[in-house]
């Protein structure tokens, strides 16, 4: 079972990644632009998910993934970190999340880690 050192490792190293503490909460930004943190003591990840995916999530395994209610009018869903299959299951949450807080010219420099879907 993942957790929060592992969400931190994974976090940072993604390209152009810091960890800053905001709300009481480490939160991971890149190029300044948050798409992670590590809200209910550590326990969970908030992550950026576009609306339509993340209800479809919720609905899919509520017992792995919820919406916070203060964060319900934005595209940002929540993971229980007992619930990821893996590590590799949350490398593939955080850097969704990273590719959709990430500018066009990081995006252009790690194909590897692929482009979000249009819009």
């Amino acid at each position: 079972m993942p957790d929060a050192e592992d969400v931190r490792r994974i976090a940072l190293s993604l390209p152009d990644t810091t960890e800053q503490i905001a709300w009481s909460m480490p939160t991971f930004r890149v190029a300044g632009k948050m798409f992670a943190t590590l809200p209910e003591e550590e326990t969970s990840i908030a992550v950026r998910c576009p609306k339509e995916e993340r209800d479809e999530l919720v609905l899919a395994e509520p017992g792995k993934f919820w919406i916070a209610g203060h964060e319900a009018q934005f595209a940002w869903v929540r993971a229980r970190l007992s619930a990821l299959e893996d590590e590799g299951e949350l490398r593939d949450i955080l850097a969704d999340s990273w590719r959709q807080a990430a500018p066009p010219r990081l995006l252009d420099a790690h194909p590897e880690l692929g482009r979000p879907p249009a819009e």
